[in-house]
């Protein structure tokens, strides 16, 4: 019997979710709701490339390697040390009999599920990447289950930018639905990725003033060109008092929301203290501690709440991409981004 949710696809431990699990069965061969795809690209979670870029210094070979180790052991892009993967395109290649997902035979999708639950297996050896950049060309198949989600990626935009885009567009949807006309909003990381699309949804979302919080002189200086946030400033997120100088001084108070985007640990004091009294942060880093936010939180008598950004929000991908189409300086930043990759 093949489980909706892919818990015929665990190998160990018994009992759990294919995200929890240590391995999963990658064999190719479909149940009656499953849909197989033929891999061509994976985009690797910030939080992990960065991890294993520092592992390794740089080594961009090790860095395959290791890649390449964990999706062998695990049947799964899931690193173990962040607990997070990313996901992938490619085309459809069969589509069970029995599954939801309204997709075809030779569809080119993307994945809107994480790869750490994904069955995954590479055939290339990711002969086509060297290791210094999240997006990793590759072949071999993966396993989509009845629960998942997927997109068809559109035909008006590059693969690899739609992909670069899709890998973070719960980021814009949940901060749409979370900032309310005339809130200050703070985005942790607002050069980046998920920044850059988080802070044109809080602007389209009624912000009265927002900003953009960066660790570098030059990624400030390319948030300023871009124009989308009212204020930017240099200031390291895992400063906590720093930080909320920072942010205080470009809005004049506390942010109303704080979003977090940024890949590395140590951020959740510092965007609490950044936030005003019965405000809302938003933690959309897989390098979160949240036992560090909740205690954090509670040590600092902070009143306010925290939302776990789990990367799905009902219209999630239409909304990122169109915001893309929208903003020319959103799709600048990514597409200067790719072309840094």
């Amino acid at each position: 019997m093949t489980s909706p949710v892919g818990l015929h696809r665990v190998v160990e431990p018994a009992g759990v979710l294919p995200q929890a699990a240590w391995r999963v069965d990658n064999r190719p061969e479909i149940g009656p709701n499953e849909v197989r795809i033929r891999v061509e690209r994976l985009n690797l979670d910030a939080a992990s490339y960065r991890q294993l870029r520092e592992k390794h210094a740089g080594d961009g070979e090790a860095v395959r390697a290791e890649v390449l180790s964990i999706v062998e052991n695990r049947g799964k892009m899931h690193n173990p040390v962040t607990g997070s993967g990313g996901m992938l395109i490619g085309v459809v290649e069969e589509v069970g009999p029995r599954s939801p997902l309204q997709v075809a035979v030779g569809d080119r999708v993307a994945t809107l599920v994480s790869l750490t639950l994904t069955p995954l297996r590479i055939t290339d050896g990711l002969k086509g990447w060297d290791g210094g950049s999240e997006q990793v060309p590759a072949e071999g198949h993966a396993i989509l289950f009845a629960r998942s989600i997927v997109a068809k990626l559109p035909e008006d935009l590059p693969a690899e930018l739609a992909l670069a885009v899709l890998d973070v567009c719960g980021a814009p949807a949940l901060t749409n639905r979370v900032v309310q006309a005339g809130d200050t909003v703070a985005v942790l990381g607002g050069a980046g990725k998920s920044g850059s699309l988080t802070l044109a949804a809080a602007r389209r979302a009624g912000a009265r003033r927002t900003v953009g919080i960066v660790p570098t002189e030059s990624e400030a200086d390319r948030l300023r060109t871009a124009g989308l946030a009212d204020e930017v400033a240099i200031a390291d997120a895992r400063d906590p008092v720093a930080l909320a100088e920072a942010v205080t001084r470009a809005l004049g108070k506390p942010a109303d929301v704080t979003v977090v985007c940024v890949d590395v640990p140590g951020c959740e004091h510092g965007a609490i203290l950044a936030t005003d009294e019965g405000g809302t942060v938003i933690f959309f880093s897989m390098a979160t501690s949240f036992a560090a936010a909740a205690l954090g939180a509670e040590g600092l008598a902070a009143d306010v709440t925290m939302l776990v950004g789990n990367g799905y929000v009902p219209g999630h991908a239409e909304f990122a991409l169109d915001l893309l189409r929208a903003e020319p300086a959103v799709r600048s930043l990514f597409e200067q981004r790719l072309r840094a990759d």
